[in-house]
């Protein structure tokens, strides 16, 4: 295998990493309470989802999702590759929710309701494959920008308001619930600081409620989610065991079984009261502990695109994927508990052996963050498959009630 550096996700991703806030683990309901709320945005107004059925062909989750097999060996078995073109549900029988991580650019402690070029990158990157699946809906919301976290990593005071973007969230999820759910199961998706807000949501407003019968599994995936010690359940709710297990939940911090978290890490790190982080391998779930990555074909900031199977094997589909490149497995070392990822470096295979998702800052790595920009991207084929057969177990246990 040849070694490449940056990248599988778009270089706008790169943003993203930067503006989880790793120290904060969530908005408190005191801090909620005692924010000043202003007007939540009309989500009425289809101006204010990214992604929406209302919308279907012209948001963000109507990309170009072509992808490229590229296969190990040398092609006098199977063909090295070939194009899996990309085929959304036609009457979606469940819905996905989701909320993207930090990556709004605008020069504000808190973005505004005007979608820019990174939210609808990320969303593109990150959820528009689940319309294979579900009903896609994803709402803007007035989060945290990097800005606001830059200058509150800085000591800058109120740089943002920390409970405007969970209040948000929640107004488009009650939003959702009165106009759209009509009883029908939902799968939450989030990433980083989305998936943040479906903790909050969970805790806050879903757990408990008539509304958690609705809910197919909650995937809040690239941010550090507490559990009980000896259940392994967050408020309750209990990991995913299996892949046709419903009302459970998945949640991961990755990071290379060949680099695991630093003392310093906040990824993945036991709570002062002894909870350790969620970690369900959704490679686990779907068989053998091996990912089916979807990675980005996105040019570097430099503008050299990655190179999937060296200078040989030519990727010109938006999306590439690897399969039997990668392996994972949960592990606990005590104070971290973490999706280890592993490549599967072959000399004969001419395919990559470092897929990115590592945060340089600067150009150097902060191992703190591990493989947080390749997440959601290194495991995207057995979300997808989770959640089709979660959803299928769902509805079937509807039927039989």
């Amino acid at each position: 295998m040849k070694s490449i550096l940056w990248p599988c996700a778009a270089a706008l991703l790169s943003l993203s990493a930067l503006a989880q806030d790793e120290t904060t683990p969530g908005v408190s309901m005191e801090e909620t309470a005692q924010t000043g709320a202003s007007e939540r945005p009309d989500y009425g107004n289809s101006d204010s989802w990214l992604c929406h059925p209302g919308k279907a062909g012209d948001d963000a989750c109507s990309g170009d999702l072509t992808t490229t097999i590229v296969r190990a060996g040398d092609g006098s078995v199977e063909p090295l590759t070939e194009v899996e073109p990309f085929v959304a549900a036609t009457d979606p029988a469940i819905d996905c929710f989701y909320v993207y991580p930090t990556v709004s650019t605008d020069q504000s402690g808190n973005s505004d309701m005007i979608a820019d070029a990174a939210e609808k990158r990320v969303t593109y990157v990150q959820f528009a494959r689940f319309g294979s699946v579900c009903r896609t809906f994803a709402p803007m919301y007035r989060q945290i920008t990097l800005k606001g976290l830059f200058e509150s990593m800085s000591g800058k005071q109120d740089a943002f308001d920390p409970a405007m973007g969970y209040l948000d969230v929640k107004a488009a999820w009650e939003h959702y619930l009165e106009h759209e759910n009509n009883g029908r199961g939902v799968v939450l998706v989030g990433h980083s600081q989305g998936a943040n807000m479906i903790q909050l949501l969970l805790a806050n407003d879903i757990l408990g409620s008539e509304a958690e019968d609705l809910v197919i599994s909650a995937m809040p995936i690239g941010y550090t989610i507490p559990v009980d010690a000896e259940t392994h359940a967050f408020n309750g709710m209990p990991l995913c065991e299996s892949k046709t297990q419903t009302g459970c939940l998945i949640s991961y911090v990755s990071f290379r079984k060949d680099a695991p978290p630093p003392a310093s890490a906040w990824f993945g790190m036991t709570s002062p009261d002894g909870k350790p982080a969620a970690c369900v391998n959704p490679g686990a779930l779907t068989g053998e502990g091996a990912l089916h990555p979807y990675l980005s074909n996105t040019p570097d900031p430099t503008g050299k695109p990655p190179a999937f199977a060296g200078d040989t094997i030519a990727v010109t589909t938006p999306f590439a994927s690897l399969p039997g490149l990668l392996s994972a497995e949960c592990v606990s070392d005590g104070t971290h508990t973490y999706l280890a990822v592993e490549t599967h470096a072959d000399p004969a295979d001419p395919r990559t052996d470092r897929v990115a998702g590592d945060v340089y800052v600067g150009g150097t790595l902060a191992a703190d963050w591990g493989l947080h920009l390749g997440d959601m991207h290194m495991a995207m084929g057995n979300l997808l498959q989770i959640a089709e057969t979660q959803g299928a177990a769902w509805i079937e246990a509807q039927a039989e009630q």
